[in-house]
Parts: C-alpha cells; sequence; structure tokens
C-alpha cells in the first residue's frame, strides 16, 4: 500500500449540501402513460350518425314546444313548420340511432325494461314516445284528420320537449371521457341554447314574416345562451378546455360560434325581409349543427390524450391530501 492512499482530502473539496426536510428526494416526474397509449377506449360511435343524431334530438325537442306556442298565439303556418320539424328531427334521430346500432333489433331490446340511473335507457324512453307523438300530430297538420287528438298529440310531445333538448347532453356526459364528463355542468345547458336556436332558425326559415317574431326571439335567445355557456364551460376546464379549442373540433366551434351569432343579428335585424331570415335561419341551423360536431370531435380527442385522463385525477388527489 503506498503513501497516497493515506494522503490528506483536498483543502478544496466541499461536504455535501444538506438538503432541507421539504425538498423532494427525486425531482418531479413528467407525465408519461404506458408506451405513450390512450387510458381510455375511443367512442366507437360513428361520424356523421351519432352528431347528426344530437343534433336531430335538440332541433325536434325545441320545435315541438315553439309548435303549441305559435298555435296558441295564432300563428298557423309558424305552428305547422314547427310541427313538421319536431317530427322530422325525431324520425330522423330514431333511424341515426338505429343505423349506428348495425340492427333495429338493438334498439327495440333497450325498450325492454326502464333504469332510471342509465342516462341511455331514460333517453330512448323520452325519445320512443316523443317520435310517436310528434308524427301523430304531423299527420293531423298535413291530413287535417282528427285535429283535436293531433293537438293534444302536440301538447304531449311539447311537454316531452324539453328532456329531448338536454338528455343527449347527460348522456354523454355519463361517460369516462374527460371533456364530455368534466363539463357536465355546462354540457346541457350548451345543448339546450343550441336546440332553441336550431328551432328559431327554421321557424325563420319557413314561416312566413308577419309570424316569425317568436322565433327570430327564440333564435337570438338561444344562440346568446349557447356562446356564454360554451364561453363558461372552456374556461372552467382549463387545459382540458383546449380540446374545444384546438384541431378538427377547434375548427367547428369557431365555425358554430361565427354562424350563431350572424343568424341570431340577422333574424333580429332582417327578420321582415325573406330573403334575410331564410338565411338568418340556415345560419342558425348551421351553428348548432357545428356545435354538435365540434363537441362530438373534442371528445373523441380528448379519449385520445391520456393527459386528459390522469392530470386532473392527479390534481384532485394533491387537492384532497392538502
Amino acid at each position: 500500500m503506498s503513501h497516497q492512499d493515506y494522503a490528506p482530502a483536498r483543502r478544496d473539496a466541499r461536504p455535501p449540501r444538506r438538503r432541507s426536510a421539504e425538498e423532494p428526494a427525486v425531482p418531479p416526474a413528467e407525465f408519461r402513460s404506458y408506451y405513450g397509449r390512450p387510458v381510455l377506449k375511443a367512442p366507437t360511435w360513428k361520424v356523421p350518425d351519432i352528431p347528426a343524431y344530437l343534433f336531430s334530438g335538440g332541433l325536434a325537442g325545441a320545435s315541438a314546444v315553439l309548435a303549441e306556442l305559435a298555435a296558441a298565439t295564432g300563428r298557423p303556418a309558424l305552428a305547422r313548420t314547427a310541427r313538421l320539424g319536431a317530427a322530422g328531427g325525431a324520425l330522423a334521430g330514431v333511424g341515426l340511432l338505429i343505423h349506428d346500432l348495425h340492427r333495429p333489433s338493438r334498439f327495440l331490446n333497450m325498450l325492454r325494461m326502464v333504469k332510471v340511473t342509465s342516462p341511455l335507457s331514460v333517453g330512448t324512453w323520452i325519445l320512443s314516445p316523443f317520435s310517436a307523438l310528434t308524427t301523430a300530430a304531423a299527420a293531423s297538420e298535413l291530413t287535417g284528420i282528427a285535429p283535436v287528438l293531433g293537438r293534444a298529440a302536440g301538447v304531449g310531445a311539447a311537454a316531452l320537449g324539453g328532456p329531448m333538448t338536454t338528455y343527449t347532453a347527460v348522456l354523454i356526459t355519463n361517460t369516462a371521457v374527460p371533456a364530455w364528463h368534466d363539463a357536465h355542468r355546462e354540457m346541457p345547458v350548451v345543448f339546450g341554447g343550441s336546440a332553441v336556436s336550431a328551432a328559431g332558425g327554421l321557424g325563420l326559415l319557413g314561416a312566413p314574416v308577419r309570424e316569425n317574431l317568436p322565433a327570430a326571439r327564440l333564435g337570438a335567445a338561444g344562440a346568446a345562451v349557447e356562446l356564454a355557456a360554451g364561453a363558461l364551460m372552456e374556461r372552467r376546464l382549463g387545459e382540458i378546455g383546449d380540446k374545444y379549442r384546438t384541431g378538427h373540433a377547434g375548427r367547428w366551434m369557431r365555425a358554430a360560434r361565427a354562424l350563431s351569432a350572424a343568424g341570431a343579428v340577422g333574424g333580429l335585424a332582417g327578420r321582415r325581409h325573406r330573403g334575410v331570415a331564410a338565411a338568418s335561419g340556415l345560419a342558425l341551423l348551421a351553428g348548432s349543427l357545428a356545435t354538435r360536431f365540434g363537441v362530438f370531435m373534442a371528445g373523441k380527442a380528448s379519449a385520445a390524450d391520456p393527459r386528459d385522463t390522469v392530470a386532473p385525477q392527479r390534481a384532485r388527489l394533491d387537492g384532497g391530501s392538502r
């Protein structure tokens, strides 16, 4: 053994720095999922079936209510337009849902029982009688047969109109998709406002100018509610709200806001001009449809991003521990 083994330590050597009690032993880990794969399975619902189904149900529900309001205030042309829109939207919704399920028997199987804890089961039992009532009311409107029964069917459809406009929002927010589930407070308001906007747009498109004032007011009010609730939803969601502002969803949502705003302003300012009223109605309908596509695309993007699933859970756990 040489004398170097017993050499004194270097004078410039510094003692190890003591770590404070609150300083973590290891640096904070960056977020990673297993091989970067999504945590959730992406929704298997088809495009455009389900976004169109979300739109048609809302349009039908709000139109059924508008039809009875128009009939009660002596606006037969507006009532006729709204009744036909309610029936058409309801039947379209049933057809789109069955097409997404691949077989009609699957839709019929959902009617075998009522499960109040399942939004899908409750929604099926709202959609089925609503479709029957709106079809009966529209048939009576077109043929003039049994007007009393037709009016009674219309009143029954209007009673189910409110749930028809919002049950699809409850349906998608009951899933595990973060951009949908975490928006459960605002999504029914967004869908309800969008549905009222679409019904007002249909009234502007189909009713004469002497009867379209309620449609113009409903279209503007629905668009205002939709835009305000949507902005609040995106802001409250934080980073998850970026899914509504970027990618395909962002383009759909920007188009929805522009169309809804233009339709609302045009409907109120130019409802006495037939061409302007019709164009405004089309803009409100297109804006409502674009909202459903934007929401659907945001959900697909959120399900594919594992950060949206894990990061909020960790934040909630950290908040609970504190």
